[in-house]
């Protein structure tokens, strides 16, 4: 492994330990208050996340393409941003 691959590894778990805690904490306020923008704002960030974890995922384990892995991340990533959008204006 090299230098650039365990900091990426490193940076990419750090991104879903973070990215997982505030999934669960906006989880957890929507469960409280059942605000449907709470329950978005928990989706989109669970979309940035699952792209982070999938991206990873399929770099180390599968071998893919970085250009492969880049779409993948990004798809999902665009998604999520676009969600969290929503749930800023969703009453």
């Amino acid at each position: 492994m090299t230098h650039v691959t365990t900091i990426l590894v490193a940076l990419k778990t750090i991104t879903l330990a973070l990215g997982g805690l505030i999934t669960f904490f906006a989880y957890r306020a929507y469960q409280r208050t059942a605000a449907q923008a709470l329950g978005a704002l928990a989706l989109g960030f669970a979309f940035i996340t699952l792209g982070a974890l999938l991206a990873g995922a399929a770099h180390q384990a599968f071998n893919m393409d970085t250009d492969v892995v880049l779409v993948i991340e990004s798809t999902l990533t665009a998604a999520g941003f676009g969600i969290i959008v929503y749930s800023l204006y969703a009453e």
